[in-house]
């Protein structure tokens, strides 16, 4: 039985997992979910006020995600989740909905981040928590089986290597 893909966009603030997972999404076909949208209010106001999150705030908001991730399974709909899953207790929770999630780890540099960060307007993740994102982050162990990207690439380079990486794994040529 050929499992559903998913595929989840991780990375600290700021590093573009919206934008990748937006990209992939329409390039691809498949549903589109930027996790930030299933935050409760109370944690975009903690967030807000320059507080981080901490594994309490967060375990109602993944366990949302997960839900989503387990729906799209059940309609058999291929998504893109754009999700920081800091940790790997994190990224375990959401395998829970799909054992087979395909990771993209979008790395960057700190001083990029904080730059584009400077940038955002009207967003709810104020620059000041980025060194607790970054205090968070365990980046994916090998058995994760992540595909690394670098957060200072090209969009569109980007989105090839992802489409290329995705179809090398299935043993088929790269979706259109």
């Amino acid at each position: 039985m050929t499992m559903t893909p998913i595929l989840l966009v991780m990375g600290v603030s700021g590093a573009g997992k919206t934008t990748i997972a937006s990209a992939l999404a329409e390039r691809l076909g498949w549903a589109l979910l930027d996790a930030d949208d299933l935050h409760p209010p109370a944690n975009h106001a903690k967030m807000a006020r320059g507080v981080p999150l901490d594994d309490e705030d967060r375990r109602p908001w993944l366990a949302a995600v997960a839900a989503w991730i387990a729906a799209r399974r059940t309609e058999a709909r291929p998504a893109v989740v754009a999700c920081s899953a800091l940790k790997r207790a994190y990224r375990d929770q959401l395998r829970q909905a799909a054992a087979d999630l395909q990771i993209v780890f979008i790395k960057a540099e700190p001083e990029l981040l904080a730059e584009r960060l400077m940038r955002r307007r009207d967003h709810f993740m104020p620059p000041s928590l980025l060194a607790s994102q970054f205090a968070a982050l365990e980046p994916p162990a090998l058995e994760e089986r992540a595909l690394v990207v670098d957060a200072d690439q090209a969009l569109s380079e980007i989105i090839q290597a992802v489409v290329r990486k995705m179809g090398d794994e299935r043993g088929r040529p790269a979706p259109p």
